[in-house]
């Protein structure tokens, strides 16, 4: 009986989860068998495989690291077989660690064909989708989440922002099958929404018809200069008049220093551009609205989340500051697994990286006000010695003042 529950049990289990699609943990050297360093440039940055200053387990909190500050990094790797999503969500998730504290630069995965060219991979090469996080001084803290559809490239309308600090972030993103998304950061939701509607992926359903025209005896003047309010005749008075007070210097010579003008000054009674006051326009129509029409471009897609060929992920960036680690990635066809890997591998070292931070920032803060302290002991000792010669010097001046007021009484005597 117990195996009998055990058996239902497990099916029910194999139902919930999906296919995972790809996976890479980089728990070992072999990750150079999958990963293919793109050869477009001469001089991309390298990638080396490390668990970073602060992990759980070592082996497998370790991810690849960018090692070189202000290159360009391309590589890639291929699925075990290309994947066709029709049907199914799809859901891709990695781990992302800026242990260098960022300056500027990508931290993003690029999702693609089977039938890339590897060795040519560069920013250039098509995609189905791009994702991650992006960062570059204070203006630019954003996830990318740009999809390719029919040959271009569309960014979302929304602004996610992205996290900055120096811990480990999990980053997933979800396409559903009724063309809905969403975006978790460290497993919560930080961003939802409809396909159709925040990308620019389908022309607009609705546009001006291009045959509708604003009528001629259209009037959109919601106010008018009111035609009995006439400009009072005191009004005109300019703006600069020459200084009353001004006087011809003495030593002025009109021969040869010209007339003598006195300077101007800002006119006291000067009002300035005289303009009507408004009223409502008894015409006014209200503001013109261009008629829409139905959009003949349009055409409605209610697969815009599926693409026939998922087949390989990459890391196209560039980076000014290096020492970003990429690790955990998983690519899926459900959300259960993406969750069970995150439990598996970024909550432990999540937990593990945060005590161990705090336990660095409390050592270094201790460590500072330790440096602090000395410091100002010896500033303190410091002024006591300076005190202490200028007393010194004090008492010395006073004994050679003392020695002559002496000499001189002697002298008088």
């Amino acid at each position: 009986m117990h195996l009998f529950l055990f058996g239902i049990s497990a099916g029910l289990l194999a139902m919930a989860l999906g296919d995972v699609i790809f996976k890479e943990e980089f728990s070992d050297d072999s990750w150079t068998d999958r990963w293919i360093p793109s050869k477009h440039k001469e001089d991309y940055g390298k990638f080396e495989l490390t668990s970073g200053k602060y992990f759980g387990d070592k082996q497998r909190d370790q991810g690849v690291k960018t090692a070189q500050d202000a290159r360009f990094y391309a590589m890639s790797a291929k699925f075990p077989k290309k994947f066709n999503n029709q049907g199914k969500p799809f859901v891709v998730q990695f781990t992302i660690k800026h242990e260098q504290d960022i300056d500027c630069g990508g931290g993003y995965l690029k999702l693609m064909a089977s039938d890339i060219n590897q060795e040519d991979f560069h920013g250039e090469t098509p995609y189905h989708l791009m994702f991650g996080p992006d960062i570059c001084g204070p203006g630019t803290k954003k996830v990318h989440v740009i999809v390719g559809y029919n040959g271009k490239n569309h960014q979302i309308k929304k602004d996610i922002r992205c996290k900055d600090d120096t811990l480990t972030h999990l980053y997933t993103l979800i396409l559903n099958t009724d063309n809905t998304y969403e975006v978790q950061i460290d497993g919560e939701k930080a961003e939802s929404g409809e396909l159709e509607t925040d990308w620019d992926l389908l022309p607009a359903k609705k546009i001006k018809d291009p045959d509708a025209k604003k009528p001629e005896d259209w009037d959109d003047k919601e106010y008018i200069d009111d035609p009995e309010d006439k400009k009072p005749e005191d009004w005109e008075k300019p703006e600069h008049i020459p200084d009353p007070d001004a006087k011809k210097p003495d030593d002025w010579d009109d021969e040869m220093d010209g007339e003598w003008e006195p300077p101007m000054i800002d006119n006291p009674e000067y009002k300035g551009e005289w303009k009507p006051k408004q009223i409502k326009n008894p015409n006014y129509k209200g503001k013109w609205i261009h008629p829409e029409i139905d959009n003949p471009e349009y055409k409605p897609d209610d697969e815009l989340y599926m693409r026939k060929d998922w087949g390989s992920v990459g890391i196209d960036i560039w980076q000014v500051k290096s020492g970003t680690i990429f690790d955990n990635i998983i690519v899926a066809d459900s959300l259960e697994d993406a969750k069970a890997h995150a439990k598996e591998t970024f909550e432990p070292l999540r937990e593990a990286e945060k005590k161990q931070k705090e336990a660095a920032d409390e050592e270094e803060r201790k460590k500072f006000e330790e440096e602090e302290k000395k410091r100002k002991e010896e500033e303190d000792k410091k002024k006591t010695e300076e005190g202490e010669e200028e007393d010194e010097d004090d008492e010395d001046k006073e004994a050679e003042k003392k020695e002559e007021e002496d000499k001189e009484d002697h002298d008088e005597l």
